[in-house]
């Protein structure tokens, strides 16, 4: 920006004086100066190199200074030889040192200077055009420092160049115009170079092409030297006259006249114009047009060659003989005075006649000049039938060609009943129509005629035209009525009322003017009590009911007579028969009927009704029907018999629910008489369901998410609907059949429509991500209660949980040597999590030195949080202080969402523990020394967190206890009093750690507790010395097995007797089974270790959840070795799979133990006869009740009744009369179930092992009975409670009181484990 300013100035003021226009400035000749030294330039901000600076720093520390430039602008002219003077570098230095110059930078290579004195010459010739402002480096030296400087040169102007032209010939077209003034013919502006026109051109007269000669020269100038120059250049110019458009164009060959024939084609060329353009230097373009046309629209012209041709269809009948068009001839461009240049001609085109037009028809006035006449196709005519002469049509038959001659014929089917006249026709011609043939002209057989004159051109017979003529014939009154038949017999019911038509009997006429006027009556008169006609409609009527009796007279004959309006007659008979009424309705049989069918079966049941009209007549003839409702579709009856049938296959799901399988028909019987009577019975008709659908999912398949961790979580739901509508049939049960791994359970509930399956993970199991199942595919069965099933797909995708504690890798040791400055890391720890979403952050939780054998704390090293160990920068590591140093850190899971996130170990503490007991130890530094490095441990807060983390504060149940080791005090926590049983969770015991100068530091630990009943007793076949001494190994191998820390609580030796007692329990109808108790003792000495199996969230295992851990096979075999005793060996094993309950009882190590085995051997005989014994019992008096039963059922079947509707009676059942009326339902007497239970558990009851076939409508019976148990009087002792056979009589026997249920085993297949 500073270069630009200067040179902006530099040109705003020149040096020397000005001459003409341009100002120069010219440098002074003495070659001791610049240029224009007069110009005093502007200062610049010196530009110093970094070294200079530090150069000046060390001289102005021993006074002295680096020399000093002080101008940086100079002015040069561009027209200084090589080796003048161009300028003396201006510089001084202030201890007058000598000074040397040198010359740097691009631009030294246009000057040299002398090293001494600081003159600069020209080195090699400069150019301003090139660059007006150069920049030359400098360094000027005292010999000691060098002062380093860029110098502005600033060019001046010199007059070194020649004109020079744009471009190298000036070559231009003038149009031929006359200048405004001038005395030449051409003349250039000597200060522009503008060559101005100062005569005439004339394209034609004079010359077309000139050339002149221009000479350009500048105004001189001079710099450096006081002569000054002048240089010029020589250009040619060639000028070309251009010819103007100032004539109009003109036509060749005028007049233009042509013909075309009428209907040419389009497009056809008829005639072709010709124009020039007279101005030939030009020679314009002709566009050709045409301006008028009579008639327009009929030719068109191409606008380029002038051709005329046919643009649409000529018709010399319409447009004439001569058309006239006025051709317009138009130049392309503009004349010379702006206006476009044309001329125009006139063509006469003559059209010629073809015989093109055939003959038409034509309708008129009456006088053929008053109206024009237009074209018509269709002409009408009139004439009475039977009637000779001309028919007036009003047609004419016109040809427009020039010359014709016209033919006309008739056409059509009653072409020969007329003649046309006239046949032949040269012109117009008005066409009449002649009769020749009127006996067939007969209003009453045709009353209109219709014909096609068709005109024909002799000369060109396709050319026709035809016109349809419609000829109307009118009527004369020529005939007389006449009655559809001669003899009409009329029937009427008896003591019909007065009024009541009988018949509606009419004559017809064909004669138009009789059309509804014709009149009748009854003749004789006798008949006219009885019976008259309404004289203008013929209607028959009734005139007095009460005198129609059909026992007196059945059959009245009369008359009946028809005249038209010129009285000609017409007569028929009447027979009218006097008919019996029909007064009698269909009676059925049964108010209603109710039918019971299964769905899938088909249904027949006989209708049947009755009427009391005369036999053997239509009133007595019934018709049976179905009244239309929502599902009489499915059934049809016999209109005759009245047999009632299922039209399909009956389906009770596709009944509504609502209706519960009770469908209502409404059946009617209809007689034949007049008017028909009906009666309608109600037919309800009951479709008991059938188990004839298989469950259905609501989807094949099912995809379920659930969280790791979550003990009885649910998973989600699975739906299936039974379509069968009872619940003996539709209930759904829902299983795990395979995929499960015992880790989900599912259950059954009710749901808006069907069932639902909900699956939870087991209560009883965490599910783990990091374990090898992290996706489960479950298959779930759903089953109705006669086994038909279903199988669904559900994968259930296990989602990790941060539930894992990080832990450490392996980490080697470290050596570093003393005294070292490395900033990277010399160590790193490295941790690990199972989880899938961890970050891991490193903490140090010690850092002790070893130092003349012993551990004391020291701060040698920094952990990061990326576990790397950095030196610590503000110590040293000196090896002869100390030879070793131990990090310890902690690794944190910062993203944990259960459990703990860190490696720390938890406290665990069992309730049972007593006042002073110590459950924790903490530990604290201070890096102080002296009196201010004593710590004093004190629990500051005691909280209860719950298994619901709602937390609590709390009494102080836990004090800390001070004591010291060596430099590092531990502060003791224990309790100070017993822990309360009641609580589950965990205590937040803060405790905080302080000097003697009051400064403290604070931290919270979690203490679990764990209950007794989470103890655990495990005993072992070895010494307690083998256990004490294989301690370590038993509990790592515990904490493989349950993934627990185990706390061992004691160790102790135990003697014991084990005492079994075998149960066995026999089956039978008494109120308790046969227990038999035998008892035998072993004696043995174990030891036993009674530990806690605790995780680190406070969760504990219970003694079955140890022993289902330990006994897998990749455990329990190394804790076998340990000698951990099976227990298997608790379990004695019988061919009776009985079942033992270990009980312990008093030590007796005399008592034999095989003598009580063989007494349990002897025992378990005896209870095996005892066993058969009572089965056979059972046995026999069991197939004594099933032959009671059968008898009864045979006695039933033999029962009969007219109108039973039920089947044979079956005792102790529902169905226990022929109406159904047993008054004890729903007993529960035979099964082991109480009130409460659902429908489908108290599953079907079947009494009788028996195989004939009982059709039993109804749905109090239920079918698939598992078991029944009778109990028969003789059977027991008097001395007992009766016992009833009949259900009704131990039901009203126990009245009031509540019947003892037996004990009764069976196996029902409707139940799963998921209804339980």
């Amino acid at each position: 920006m500073e270069s630009h300013v200067l040179r902006r100035q530099s040109n705003n003021k020149r040096c020397g004086r000005s001459h003409g226009p341009l100002a120069t400035t010219q440098s002074t000749r003495p070659q001791d100066e610049s240029p224009c030294s007069s110009l005093a330039p502007r200062t610049a901000e010196p530009r110093v190199a970094a070294a200079t600076r530090r150069d000046r720093r060390y001289l102005t520390s021993r006074a002295n200074t680096s020399p000093v430039i002080h101008t940086k602008v100079y002015h040069l002219c561009e027209d200084i030889p090589k080796g003048a003077v161009a300028f003396t570098i201006d510089a001084t230095d202030a201890e007058n040192d000598k000074l040397t110059y040198s010359l740097n930078g691009p631009n030294a290579i246009y000057f040299k200077v002398d090293t001494n004195t600081g003159i600069v010459k020209i080195r090699s010739p400069l150019d301003r055009e090139s660059d007006d402002v150069l920049d030359l480096g400098i360094v000027v030296s005292d010999g000691r420092y060098a002062k380093a400087e860029n110098l502005i040169l600033i060019l001046q102007d010199a007059n070194d160049n020649k004109p020079i032209f744009k471009e190298s010939s000036y070559d231009v077209e003038v149009p031929e115009v006359k200048p405004n003034d001038g005395f030449s013919l051409f003349s250039v502006v000597n200060t522009t170079g503008v060559v101005k026109l100062a005569g005439h051109l004339n394209y034609t007269a004079l010359s077309i092409f000139y050339q002149l000669k221009i000479k350009a020269t500048d105004g001189g100038g001079r710099c450096y030297f006081n002569e000054t120059k002048y240089f010029s250049s020589v250009v040619f110019s060639f000028i070309t006259v251009v010819d103007v458009p100032d004539l109009n164009p003109q036509f060749m060959g005028v007049p233009y006249a042509g013909k075309v024939a009428e209907n040419s084609p389009l497009n056809l060329s008829v005639f072709k114009v010709l124009a020039i353009d007279l101005d030939t230097g030009v020679n314009d373009v002709i566009n050709y047009s045409i301006e008028d046309s009579t008639p327009e629209g009929l030719f068109q012209i191409s606008r380029t060659d002038g051709v005329i041709s046919v643009m649409s269809a000529i018709d010399r009948e319409v447009v004439g003989d001569i058309v006239n068009l006025t051709i317009k001839a138009t130049e392309s461009k503009l004349n010379s005075h702006g206006l476009p240049a044309s001329t125009t001609a006139t063509v006469l085109i003559t059209i010629i006649d073809v015989n093109d037009i055939k003959p038409e028809f034509y309708v008129c006035g009456a006088l053929r000049d008053e109206l024009p006449c237009k074209k018509e196709t269709h002409f009408t005519g009139e004439v009475f039938e039977h009637s000779l002469g001309l028919i007036p049509i009003n047609m004419t038959v016109k040809d427009n060609d020039k010359i014709s001659r016209t033919k006309l014929i008739l056409e059509g089917a009653d072409k020969d009943v007329f003649a046309v006249e006239p046949q032949y026709t040269p012109s117009d011609s008005i066409v009449q129509l002649l009769v020749k043939q009127p006996q067939i002209l007969d209003f009453e057989e045709t009353q209109q005629m219709v014909l096609q004159v068709v005109a024909i051109d002799e000369d060109e017979p396709s050319f026709h035209s035809t016109a349809t003529v419609t000829i109307t014939i009118k009527d004369k009154n020529d005939n007389s009525p006449t009655f559809q038949h001669d003899t009409f017999r009329l029937r009427v019911s008896e003591h019909s009322p007065a009024g009541t038509i009988v018949a509606n009997i009419t004559a017809e006429d064909p004669d138009t003017m009789d059309q509804g006027n014709i009149t009748y009556r009854l003749l004789p008169d006798s008949i006219l009590p009885y019976f008259d006609v309404e004289p203008h409609t013929g209607q028959i009527y009734v005139v007095n009911g009460t005198l129609l009796d059909h026992e007196g007279r059945s059959l009245y004959s009369a008359t009946l007579q028809a005249r038209d309006t010129d009285g000609k007659p017409g007569s028929t008979v009447l027979e009218i028969t006097v008919t019996d009424i029909n007064d009698e309705h269909p009676v059925f049989n049964r108010d209603s009927y109710l039918v019971f069918v299964e769905e899938g079966g088909q249904l027949e049941v006989k209708i049947e009704a009755t009427d009391a009209d005369a036999p053997d007549t239509v009133n007595s003839q019934i018709v049976y029907g179905i009244e239309l409702s929502r599902y009489s579709d499915n059934f049809t009856i016999d209109p005759n018999t009245g047999v009632l049938k299922n039209s399909g296959v009956l389906d009770r799901e596709a009944l509504a629910p609502d209706l519960d399988g009770r469908l209502e028909l409404n059946v009617t019987a209809t007689d034949k008489g007049t008017p028909p009577l009906s009666s309608v019975v109600e037919v309800v008709i009951n479709i008991e369901d059938i188990n004839d659908n298989i469950p259905q999912f609501g989807a094949s398949s099912y995809n379920f998410s659930v969280k790791e961790g979550e003990k009885g979580a649910y998973v989600g739901s699975v739906y299936a609907e039974d379509l069968d509508q009872t619940t003996d049939f539709n209930r759904i049960s829902f299983s795990i059949i395979d995929g499960s791994f015992g880790s989900f359970i599912i259950r059954t509930f009710a749901d808006e429509r069907g069932y639902r399956g909900n699956i939870t993970v087991d209560p009883d199991i965490e599910l783990d991500y990091e374990s090898a199942r992290k996706q489960f595919k479950l298959r779930v069965e759903a089953t109705d209660l006669e086994q038909k099933k279903a199988v669904a797909t559900v994968v259930v995708n296990v989602l990790d949980v941060n539930d894992e504690r990080p832990e450490f890798k392996p980490t080697d040791p470290v050596s570093v040597k003393e005294n070292t400055t490395i900033s990277g890391a010399v160590g790193s720890f490295s941790g690990q999590d199972k989880d899938g979403n961890y970050s891991l952050v490193y903490k140090l939780e010690s850092m002790k030195c070893r130092c003349n054998g012993s551990l004391t704390p020291c701060n040698w090293f920094i952990l990061e949080p990326t576990g790397e160990v950095r030196l610590n920068p503000e110590s040293t590591a000196d090896y002869e202080e100390c030879d070793q140093a131990v990090v310890e850190a902690e690794v944190v899971d910062e993203y944990t969402e259960k459990r703990e996130n860190s490696s720390v170990t938890t406290v665990v503490v069992s309730e049972s523990a007593s006042k002073g007991t110590s459950v924790a130890g903490v530990t604290a530094t201070d890096p102080d020394s002296g009196v201010n490095r004593q710590i004093d441990f004190k629990v500051t807060e005691v909280q209860f967190e719950d298994t619901n983390n709602q937390t609590s504060d709390m009494r102080t149940l836990f004090e800390a206890v001070t004591t010291q080791q060596k430099d590092i005090y531990v502060g003791i926590i224990q309790t100070t009093e017993g822990l309360e049983m009641s609580l589950k969770g965990k205590y937040l015991v803060t405790v905080t750690a302080t000097d003697t100068g009051g400064l403290s530091s604070s931290t919270v630990l979690d203490i679990f507790t764990v209950d007794e009943s989470y103890k655990v007793e495990l005993q072992f076949t070895r010494s307690v010395e083998e256990v004490e001494l294989n301690r370590n190994i038993i509990i790592r191998s515990l904490t493989a097995a349950t993934k627990a820390a185990v706390e061992v609580v004691a160790i102790k030796s135990e003697t014991t007797e084990a005492s079994r007692r075998v149960v066995f329990h026999i089956a039978s109808n008494f109120e308790s089974p046969y227990i038999i108790n035998i008892f035998y003792s072993l004696a043995s000495a174990i030891t036993v270790m009674v530990a806690y199996f605790v995780y680190s969230n406070g969760t504990a295992l219970t003694s079955n959840e140890v022993e289902r851990m330990v006994s897998g096979p990749e455990h329990y075999p190394v804790l076998a070795d340990l000698g951990l005793r099976s227990t298997d060996n608790n379990t004695l094993q019988t061919d009776f799979s009985l079942v033992f309950q270990g009980k312990p009882s008093v030590n007796d190590p005399d008592i034999d133990a095989l003598k009580y085995i063989l007494l349990g051997m002897v025992g378990g005989l005896v209870i095996v006869l005892a066993i058969l014994t009572t089965s056979l019992m059972c046995t026999r008096r069991n197939y004594r009740r099933k032959l009671k039963a059968a008898k009864a059922m045979n006695s039933a079947s033999m029962v009969t009744s007219d109108n039973q509707k039920s089947g044979p009676v079956v005792p102790g059942t529902n169905k226990y009369t022929m109406e159904g009326a047993n008054p004890v339902l729903n007993l529960n007497m035979v099964l082991d179930l109480d009130e409460e239970s659902s429908d489908v558990d108290k599953v079907s009851l079947n009494s009788l092992d028996y195989t004939d076939d009982m059709s039993v409508h109804g749905n109090d019976i239920k079918t698939n009975m598992l078991m029944i148990e009778e109990e028969e009087e003789e059977d027991y002792d008097d001395s007992g409670p009766p016992e009833y056979i009949e259900p009704l009589g131990a039901a009203l026997a126990q009245r009031g009181k509540k019947l003892d249920k037996p004990h009764v085993g069976f196996n029902n297949p409707a139940f799963s484990t998921t209804d339980l």
